[in-house]
């Protein structure tokens, strides 16, 4: 999981943009696509393999940000007649349009998944078909995955059924659109219904002992001619719109598992060092956490609105390191074969567009209904593809990493010899007087050090900026 996503809703001055050039240049980061991967689209884009199911008829609805395009998801809510809820949910359904061992499908394992900068992003699959033939955009008739999990009562999956059908968007949602209309009671009935399903599927989490970290967005934002960071609080429709997504990821992990062969997304329990640190991360931003209390009920409890719940929530982030991806067959589970966040087996199968593993995960969930063999390209691929996912999933995150780094930079690079209000949120044990602060405005998490005393752990400290360099993406400071 990145530390933060970023969104950038102003034209930066030029350091930065020079910034994300070099870094992308650094890593090596694709640019545009070859010319027979366009030509292989633009084929694909006129002449998809189409299903013979139609399932237009579901009045589906997509959630995403306003600006989105690549539409991965749709989904129908309904209450099933005898009690409980059915769930449809639509997945993008890019096998149709890519070729095995085709250029395209080439170009796909070489780029794995879809890189997101502050200024622009680089895509898995070109986008007249990531943001054009294959994306569930509202009005169009799309091929997808056809999921439809039926519920009980209290949430919990009693049926799972996925099969390849045409379905066709009515709605292109935003999360506070959705927000406000469930707020004021004028969502329509599928739409009311998300918070509903969403809020049981919490409480699923909550008795399997899952967790969903409410990591807030970190935004730039333009004042009297000036850029500056603050954090943007996820509303609960994001959380329930999420659910959603689990829901299937958990169905289809569940799938592979009865088939014997698939892949999983794991995540092995945090070790007792990482969860000691933490704990003085809570101590420091004065986080009530009594021994007895559950990591995952003490995230439960902060509100991602207050700075310091905000702060912990990004230190939280560092607990789900260590996930991976976990190919089997011949009915050899692995060993790893569970997800510690989400306290089940669980695969990624719900984002094609943006991310290579899920075109095979779906493939594997619906040979695994058909009780039939998967494709040959699928099982050819399946012994490198959780290295693959690792390779591109590190890029990712690096990309995610450094951009945070050179924002924050870019944006106090000005302000260097300024003093600030910040919290000293970590001190090395080896090293008292080297730390990291936080500073609520602007929303920065940057080393400290230079000071003669150790830093005072938890508390308030008036630090001077020493050091922003879009160039390195270095932000330091010093106690004032």
């Amino acid at each position: 999981m990145p530390r933060r996503r970023l969104h950038v809703t102003g034209a930066a001055e030029a350091p930065l943009r020079a910034a994300l050039t070099a870094l992308r240049t650094t890593l090596d980061v694709p640019a545009d696509f070859p010319a027979d991967v366009v030509a292989e689209a633009e084929r694909a884009a006129r002449d998809p393999r189409l299903p013979s199911h139609d399932a237009t008829g579901i009045e589906f609805f997509t959630i995403d940000p306003p600006t989105s395009t690549d539409l991965d998801q749709a989904m129908h809510l309904e209450r099933r007649p005898g009690g409980g809820y059915r769930v449809h949910y639509a997945i993008a359904d890019v096998a149709a349009f890519v070729t095995p061992g085709g250029a395209l499908d080439a170009e796909a394992h070489r780029r794995v998944t879809t890189l997101y900068f502050p200024d622009e992003k680089t895509p898995l699959h070109p986008v007249l078909l990531s943001e054009g033939a294959a994306s569930l955009l509202p009005d169009q008739t799309r091929p997808a995955l056809l999921w439809q999990i039926d519920l009980d009562a209290d949430g919990a999956t009693t049926a799972t059924d996925v099969r390849r059908a045409l379905v066709r968007s009515r709605a292109k949602l935003d999360y506070e659109g959705v927000q406000k209309q469930l707020d004021t009671g004028t969502a329509p009935a599928s739409l009311a219904l998300l918070r509903d399903i969403g809020t049981l599927r919490e409480q699923q989490e909550v008795a399997r002992g899952g967790i969903s970290l409410n990591v807030p967005e970190q935004e730039i934002v333009e004042h009297d001619h000036r850029y500056d960071l603050t954090y943007r609080a996820p509303l609960p429709a994001d959380g329930w719109n999420a659910q959603i997504s689990l829901l299937t990821g958990i169905a289809g992990a569940q799938l592979m598992l009865a088939y014997g062969t698939g892949i999983l997304r794991t995540l092995p329990s945090a070790p007792d060092g990482a969860v000691a640190r933490l704990r003085r991360s809570a101590a420091a931003l004065h986080i009530d956490w009594p021994h007895h209390v559950p990591y995952a009920a003490v995230v439960r409890s902060l509100d991602p609105r207050e700075p310091n719940h905000a702060a912990f929530l990004q230190e939280c982030t560092t607990l789900l390191r260590g996930a991976g991806y976990t190919a089997f067959t011949g009915h050899a589970v692995p060993e790893l074969a569970i997800h510690a966040a989400v306290a089940a087996p669980y695969t990624h199968c719900t984002a094609p567009l943006r991310r290579l593993v899920d075109r095979y995960a779906g493939e594997l969930c619906l040979a695994a209904v058909a009780g039939q063999d998967p494709p040959d390209w699928v099982t050819a691929a399946l012994e490198e593809l959780p290295k693959e996912m690792a390779q591109g999933t590190s890029r990712a995150n690096t990309v995610e990493r450094e951009c945070v780094d050179i924002v924050e930079a870019a944006l106090l690079k000005d302000r260097v010899g300024e003093v600030f209000d910040a919290t000293v949120v970590d001190v090395k044990e080896q090293q008292p007087a080297v730390g990291t602060v936080h500073l609520a405005d602007p929303a920065v998490v940057a080393r400290i050090e230079g000071g003669d005393e150790p830093l005072p752990l938890g508390e308030r400290l008036r630090v001077r900026l020493t050091q922003a360099d879009p160039g390195s993406a270095k932000v330091l400071f010093a106690p004032a």
